[in-house]
């Protein structure tokens, strides 16, 4: 008898284990879609009407994966962050902020640059003034531009600190995308993961 409830138990454990497995997969599955989508990994981006409608796919699964508790490790709320930083709305930054803090707090320093996206994403989507210069931005052909910005808010100290880089270094990769290339130095040195191009 007791080694039949030994064996259920395991089997229940194993079970549980298994399927937390799955839905982490299932989340860095959808993180993949998402890069996929925007062209990362040498495959050609999807535009428009066909993007959106694939990134709010994206978020309402995530949703449902955290409603039910599936996600759990660090990786996970970095991947759930990414995704809703794909949003459409101030509420999908503001939550992409909280899941990149999320994300921090259990120990992926790789999410402090989200953190950070995240934060201006929403503050500017608000009209208001980002502080750490994630977003570069142009509109109908116009040159590049990160403004509004308040560039005196945040110290340049803490940007690093938060794998972003240098106001200098942001006027460097200003020119490089007004001159139709891709910046060297979007983050600091060593502030970017192995598994991003």
């Amino acid at each position: 008898m007791k080694i039949a409830l030994l064996l259920v138990s395991i089997m229940v454990s194993c079970s549980s284990l298994a399927s937390r497995q799955e839905s982490a997969s299932e989340v860095h599955k959808l993180w993949d879609e998402d890069q996929i989508d925007r062209g990362v990994g040498a495959v050609e981006a999807i535009h428009g009407d066909t993007l959106l409608k694939r990134d709010e796919a994206r978020r309402l699964r995530v949703h449902e994966l955290l409603e039910s508790g599936s996600l759990k490790t660090a990786e996970d709320f970095h991947d759930a962050a990414f995704i809703y930083q794909h949003g459409q709305t101030s509420d999908d930054y503001l939550f992409a902020h909280v899941l990149a803090t999320i994300a921090v707090q259990k120990g992926d320093s790789r999410s402090l640059w989200v953190s950070a996206a995240t934060l201006d994403r929403y503050l500017s989507s608000i009209n208001q003034p980002q502080i750490f210069g994630t977003q570069f931005h142009s509109h109908s052909n116009s040159p590049y531009t990160q403004d509004p910005y308040n560039h005196s808010l945040v110290a340049d100290q803490l940007r690093i600190m938060l794998s972003v880089p240098s106001i200098e270094q942001q006027k460097l990769n200003l020119i490089e995308y007004n001159a139709g290339r891709w910046p060297a130095q979007t983050r600091p040195p060593g502030c970017t993961p192995e598994r991003f191009p």
